[in-house]
């Protein structure tokens, strides 16, 4: 048996057996989700689960990333004020703008200076990865799962189109959409490669820095796709589990020694998040590092009856009802 079979049946028992109660029932039917989505939001959100539930239901503010390998960003803001357009500048990112205010004509991805990749449309919280990977100029970057390229794009442009990133991604469909990105953007030091992550190793490189922004449920996508309250059943969050785990290992033998890896998800569900970062702590030798300057909360250091490690603190949790952007997942790991 491997170290992830291994893992993933000593936590089954406990990460997949739900008490559901009449107030569970009650609160799920009140706001549209599965009874054991609910009995999970109690035990880690408590008082806050209903809140969180509720807006789960309030649009997000749409935000912007400027792409500035193409345009100062301080040219592209005054750009779009003169269309109608009202931008917020993201205090924590180096080049997110929340769209507070759209006019009637034209809609965000139907501006010229959009056309021309002058700004990529990108949730608020997926822009939170690559600053906290903060590739630099001349280093060998790892994307393992880059479609649809906001990251990837993200990277290269922290990275002022100077050393590599060798861009992931297994889906032909996808590559196409990726591929598409990275013209418009005026992306120009990606390798994109026609493989899935769990075959990395086979390359033979070894990388400064990965990001695996994993596969998942989309959990914490809820605000922007109502659907995602009924659509992941139990048996869903433990496939997504074997792909994260069996990614996070693949990522792990090709990162240099010292180097660094982000491991996020646009979920908030702890199978998916601190489950998997505590096998990197514990089984991997991996360290959380701290994050600096962006707004959340703290990692979970237990769910239903697991014990994680206490560096799983330093990891951030994103939510809709108190940081007002997507849900989202995001730590910093280390490799000693």
């Amino acid at each position: 048996m491997s170290e992830i079979d291994s893992y993933l049946k000593n936590n089954d028992s406990l990460l997949y057996t739900y008490r559901i109660t009449p107030d569970i029932k009650r609160i799920a039917e009140k706001y549209g989700f599965l009874d054991y989505m609910v009995e999970r939001y109690l035990e880690f959100l408590g008082e806050g689960t209903e809140d969180f539930l509720s807006s789960c239901s309030v649009p997000l503010t749409k935000s912007i990333r400027c792409n500035s390998l193409k345009i100062d960003c301080g040219k592209l803001e005054k750009r779009l004020t003169d269309k109608g357009f009202s931008l917020k500048r993201i205090e924590w990112s180096r080049f997110g703008y929340r769209v507070e205010k759209v006019p009637p004509r034209p809609t965000l991805g139907a501006t010229v200076e959009y056309m021309k990749g002058f700004y990529y449309i990108q949730g608020e919280a997926s822009m939170i990865p690559p600053e906290v990977l903060s590739p630099k100029e001349g280093e060998l970057v790892l994307d393992m799962a880059s479609s649809p390229g906001g990251k990837t794009t993200h990277m290269a442009q922290l990275m002022n189109n100077r050393g590599t990133i060798v861009a992931l991604e297994k889906n032909p469909a996808r590559l196409r959409k990726i591929r598409s990105n990275i013209s418009r953007l005026g992306v120009s030091n990606v390798v994109l490669l026609w493989m899935g992550g769990e075959d990395v190793p086979k390359l033979g490189i070894e990388f400064d820095k990965i990001l695996l922004d994993a596969p998942c449920s989309g959990e914490g996508l809820i605000p922007l796709d109502p659907s995602r309250k009924t659509k992941t059943k139990p048996e869903d969050l433990k496939n997504f589990q074997r792909t994260q785990l069996t990614l996070l290992a693949s990522g792990f033998k090709v990162l240099k020694r010292g180097g660094y890896m982000v491991y996020s998800t646009c979920s908030i569900a702890p199978e998916e998040d601190e489950v998997i970062v505590d096998f990197a702590v514990k089984y991997l030798g991996m360290r959380v590092e701290k994050i600096q300057g962006i707004p959340g909360e703290r990692g979970l250091t237990s769910f239903k009856g697991l014990s994680f490690s206490p560096e799983l603190t330093q990891c951030l949790r994103i939510y809709p009802h108190l940081q007002h952007m997507e849900g989202f997942f995001v730590c910093l790991l280390r490799k000693e």
